[in-house]
């Protein structure tokens, strides 16, 4: 029996990922577009799929040194936690 081609394009990027083998998360954290999260060496991939088929790729070089332990994790934590609290006073007070 021959194998059906899935109609959105969601569908078959997913197959693609797979028959590469290539390990892949889904995620969705906006209303009109399923992310697909795939890691390889050196990079990490995010894909993007929205509701009409199109696509938005991104992805992030780097190395995979590890950093640190969990002194470094904590510390990273706190530095984003205070950015984050600067970025909302500074849209509170409309400054940069």
């Amino acid at each position: 029996m021959k194998k059906k081609t899935p109609s959105h394009p969601l569908f078959r990027l997913l197959e693609k990922l797979e028959d590469a083998g290539i390990y892949y998360t889904l995620r969705r954290s906006r209303c009109d577009a399923i992310s697909v999260d795939a890691t390889v060496v050196g990079q990490r991939v995010e894909i993007d799929v929205f509701a009409d088929g199109h696509m938005e790729l991104a992805r992030f070089h780097g190395h995979e040194d590890i950093e640190g332990g969990a002194k470094e994790a904590y510390a990273w934590i706190a530095n984003e936690k205070r950015e984050e609290a600067r970025l909302a006073k500074q849209n509170e007070s409309g400054t940069k």
